[in-house]
Parts: structure tokens; C-alpha cells; sequence
């Protein structure tokens, strides 16, 4: 008994995430910045605005490219609206796609991948930019693969993926649920154990996972993958007097790294020095390695130097950070 207890008690390790933010109805918009005007309104399942307002109204303009941002467990479409904001500054279009946290990662992906179908049948959008943090790269990657789909493309838009801090190797916390053999002697309790901690996807994220071992190729219509590592080692997300009470280390570069994605020649990797949660922002921190990054990569325009200082303003003001 004391072995099954123990590996119950392991299984709440299994989410590896944030802990999620309860919504504040003061972060339901966002700044238009430069965004062109909306010239259609729509309504697609799992796609909508970077925020957590529960009115999914997707207001775009239909000629202009679109990054579409996907967030990770525990996560929500607010969680990208400081990145949203980044985009719009410079010009660019956002939308953020949510999904049931405990669903099975692929059925995740094949939901997100209709959406991004959806949405190019019905615009004329140009170029698709898939942009996935921690879960939400998996999810992000997976969707672009040769998915058996309920609505296949009519349009085929260039697309773009780029994954943060995924872990492409499978969540090292979940290698007791990747042991079949274990299931047995734990009467069945641990499979029902990890399900009950993260539902049915709990057998995507293992290091045995088909899911993990099998990950597909990209389709054609994907022109290039950024795939952005982190190196979390010593990071800190939340401090007090003076010492780290919260660890921002969730991944390691040995979960992330994965020796199925090298082959693709349209692969570019880029390994950052940041935390988990710091890479792509937080209330207090800035995205500003992401930013970097994305700008050498082509991901996000440049800063007019005549705009540096109004952009270094706007990042205060979202992150009430001490500027850019």
C-alpha cells in the first residue's frame, strides 16, 4: 500500500505547469495599436480573442496574416493577451486558441487544426503563423501534421509553427504512468491515478507515449519551424525577502529536445536562457528574450527606432515592468 500511495503521490507532479490566474474582467481587451481595421467578424469553436472575455467574437481584418497563439495546461487565451498586445504595436494580427485541458493531446490538435482551417476558408488570409508555449507547443506541432480531419482545407495559406518550450521528449515527472509494467502490481490504481490527476491526456505526455515516439511530419504547407528551447536551470518565477519560494525550472533542455524533429530541413532551433513562465511573460515580466528572438527570426516586424521608447511605455504598462 505504501508503494501504490507513493506513486499517487507522483502523479501530482504529472502537470509541470502554471498555476492558473482566476480572470479579471479589466484584462477582457486590448490595445488596437496598429492593427489594420476588422473587416469581418467570425465565430469559430476554440478560436477567438487574446483574452478571457467570454464574448469569442473573432474581429479581423480577412486580407492580413494571423499568429495564432496557443497557451499551455492550466492556461487561458488571457494568459497571451500581454503578447497580443506586442503584435498589434507592430501591426500584427492575434488569435488564441483554447482547448479542454484534460483532453487527449491529439484530439486537441485535430481541434485546433479545423479552426485553422476555418478560419482560412473563410478570409483570405495569407499567412497562418501557429505559435504553441509548453503543452500548447505539442498541441501546436501536432496540428500540423497529417491529422485525419473532420473539414479538410479548401484554402491552403502559407503556415508558420513555432513551439516554446515544449516537451518533445515526454514530461520526465510522468515516466512512472509511461510504465505499463507497473500496472498490474498497482491493481490498476496507477493509469486510474494519472487519469484522475490530467484526464486523458495523461498518455500523450509520457516519455513512452505514441504520441511522444510517433510525432508526424509536418504538412507541405508549413514554409518553416522555429523551434525555441529554454534553459530554465536556476530560474525563479516568484521571489520573497529575498530568496525564490516559486521555481520558474519546469523543463529541462533533455525534455525538450527531441531527436525525431532534426530531420525536418525546415527545423531552425534557438536555445534561450529564461524560465518557463518568463519566456513569454508574466504580470510582472516582460517577454523580452521572446521579443528578441522573434524579431531576429522574422516572427515579429521590427521596432521602428523612432518607436523604441513608445514600445518600451507599452511594455510597462502591461507588465509593469521597468521598460524594454
Amino acid at each position: 500500500m505504501k508503494r501504490i500511495a507513493s506513486l499517487i503521490a507522483l502523479t501530482t507532479l504529472l502537470s509541470g505547469c502554471a498555476t492558473h490566474q482566476p480572470l479579471d474582467p479589466a484584462l477582457f481587451t486590448i490595445e488596437q495599436g496598429r492593427l489594420p481595421p476588422a473587416d469581418i467578424t467570425l465565430n469559430i469553436p476554440g478560436l477567438g480573442p487574446c483574452t478571457d472575455n467570454p464574448d469569442r467574437s473573432l474581429h479581423l481584418d480577412s486580407s492580413q496574416s494571423v499568429n495564432v497563439l496557443v497557451h499551455g495546461c492550466f492556461g487561458s487565451s488571457g494568459e497571451f493577451r500581454g503578447l497580443a498586445q506586442v503584435l498589434a504595436f507592430h501591426g500584427q494580427q492575434a488569435a488564441c486558441f483554447t482547448y479542454d485541458d484534460r483532453n487527449k493531446l491529439t484530439r486537441s490538435a485535430t481541434e485546433l487544426r479545423d479552426a485553422i482551417n476555418q478560419l482560412a476558408d473563410q478570409t483570405h488570409i495569407p499567412k497562418i503563423t501557429v505559435i504553441g508555449h509548453s503543452q500548447g507547443a505539442l498541441i501546436a506541432r501536432k496540428s500540423l501534421t497529417e491529422l485525419p480531419l473532420t473539414s479538410p482545407p479548401v484554402r491552403r495559406p502559407d503556415l508558420r509553427l513555432v513551439t516554446i518550450s515544449g516537451p518533445f521528449s515526454g514530461i520526465a515527472s510522468a515516466n512512472t504512468c509511461g510504465k505499463t509494467w507497473l500496472y498490474p502490481l498497482t491493481l490498476g490504481l496507477l493509469p486510474a491515478s494519472c487519469y484522475l490527476v490530467t484526464g486523458a491526456k495523461w498518455e500523450d505526455i509520457t516519455y513512452s507515449s505514441r504520441f511522444i515516439l510517433e510525432p508526424g511530419v509536418l504538412v507541405p504547407q508549413v514554409s518553416s519551424y522555429l523551434k525555441i528551447d529554454t534553459d530554465e536551470r536556476g530560474s525563479c518565477r516568484r521571489e520573497k525577502d529575498g530568496r525564490c519560494v516559486e521555481s520558474d525550472d519546469i523543463f529541462s533542455l533533455a525534455e525538450q529536445r527531441s531527436p525525431l524533429h532534426k530531420t525536418d530541413v525546415r527545423t531552425r532551433r534557438v536555445e534561450v536562457h529564461a524560465g518557463h513562465v518568463e519566456i513569454v511573460g508574466d504580470k510582472h515580466v516582460a517577454p523580452t528574450k521572446l521579443i528578441a528572438v522573434l524579431q531576429e527570426q522574422g516572427v515579429l516586424n521590427p521596432t521602428r527606432p523612432e518607436r523604441l521608447s513608445a514600445f518600451s511605455t507599452l511594455l510597462a504598462q502591461i507588465y509593469q515592468a521597468n521598460g524594454f
